[in-house]
């Protein structure tokens, strides 16, 4: 018996039609998504999902919302829990689930909060506001958090600042629960550290720039120290293969494909509309470029790879649009695979198997 999916996508609702989370049936064979019903959420910036798969969690303007996924697909609340500060662009939950990370743009915020055991958002367990002036007016002037994560062993947080251009390194420390500065990662002036991932081995980091348009490659590990933390640059990389290098261009999104060694690396690139692949070697951390082309859509502000790893879908925030794409690594080539979907400024996409 074949597995089925569903989609999430969270969008903007206070513009156009959609209603915050847009729930989806996944036709694995065809690589598309097939509406199936909306929820309201105010301005769902960004929807994020448990280890266990049991809980989709999504940015609002009053919190964070958690929803129950139920067995066939389809999301029953929880609950609402405030993050005393502005709403938040980026989340992340810890690997075993006790965790949940808001990062805040507007605010230069990033707030820690605990998860109970039914998956619900429980209370603000520590919160930490950015300081610090960058080099242009705007953009890159103040704080604007952009992504925030907790090593597996819960040991250490890490925040990205693209408005600084910097990332800050915490320890967090499990008897009082507080967020301790130990180190900071300052890149490059104007560079704008967006988002950053580890690999499943977890002995290297990859940082996207937003501005820079590149992929730096760290081995990540920890010192001798308890709170030591060591990044050792191995590569940098360009997002795309725009010979004129567009000002425009801005770096958005940077995923895995999800075999256990993270084989490949996805990232889309707005201005151009692009999503580039790359080759990952798993012993070197080292990525190869493969293939860099257009999505057919405007401002691919994020994507998902379906779980048989042979289709992309993108979801583009200007055109209003999913698009749907076959993936050969080989080639490195993207090609169009079914009609795209309508859906009004769409911010967040992910992927779940359905229990029933």
């Amino acid at each position: 018996m074949r597995s089925k999916y569903v989609a999430y996508i969270g969008s903007y609702s206070y513009t156009g039609s959609a209603k915050g989370i847009t729930i989806c049936d996944v036709d694995m064979e065809k690589g598309r998504f097939e509406k199936r019903t909306e929820v309201e959420v105010n301005n769902s910036s960004y929807v994020a999902v448990s280890p266990d798969k049991r809980t989709l969690y999504s940015i609002a303007d009053e919190g964070i919302v958690s929803f129950r996924i139920l067995d066939n697909g389809n999301l029953s609340k929880l609950n609402t829990r405030n993050i005393r500060g502005m709403r938040g662009c980026h989340l992340a939950v810890d690997k075993k689930g006790e965790y949940l990370m808001v990062s805040g743009y507007h605010d230069g915020k990033s707030t820690l909060l605990s998860l109970e055991a039914d998956g619900s958002v429980g209370p603000i367990v520590d919160g930490v506001y950015d300081q610090g002036i960058g080099s242009v007016a705007e953009r890159t002037f103040r704080p604007h958090v952009s992504c925030s994560r907790m090593t597996d062993d819960q040991k250490f947080i890490l925040v990205a600042d693209l408005g600084i251009d910097q990332v800050k390194i915490f320890r967090f420390d499990k008897a009082d629960r507080k967020m301790r500065q130990v180190d900071t990662l300052r890149c490059e002036l104007q560079s704008g550290p967006r988002h950053f991932r580890f690999c499943p081995d977890r002995n290297y980091l990859y940082l996207l720039y937003e501005l820079k348009n590149v992929v730096d490659v760290y081995h990540f590990s920890e010192g001798e120290k308890d709170s030591e933390v060591k990044l050792e640059k191995l590569q940098t990389i360009s997002t795309h293969n725009d010979k004129e290098n567009n000002p425009l261009i801005a770096a958005c999104q940077m995923r895995f494909s999800p075999d256990p060694d993270a084989s490949h690396l996805f990232v889309s690139n707005a201005g151009i509309n692009t999503i580039t692949i790359y080759d990952r070697d798993k012993a070197t951390g080292l990525l190869t470029m493969k293939g860099s082309l257009p999505i057919a859509g405007e401002y691919p502000k994020d994507f998902c790879i379906f779980p048989d790893e042979k289709h992309l879908a993108v979801a583009n925030n200007e055109s209003g649009t999913i698009t749907f794409f076959n993936i050969d690594y080989e080639q490195g080539l993207l090609t169009m695979c079914a009609r795209e979907l309508e859906v009004d400024e769409p911010n967040s996409i992910c992927m779940v198997e359905c229990r029933g």
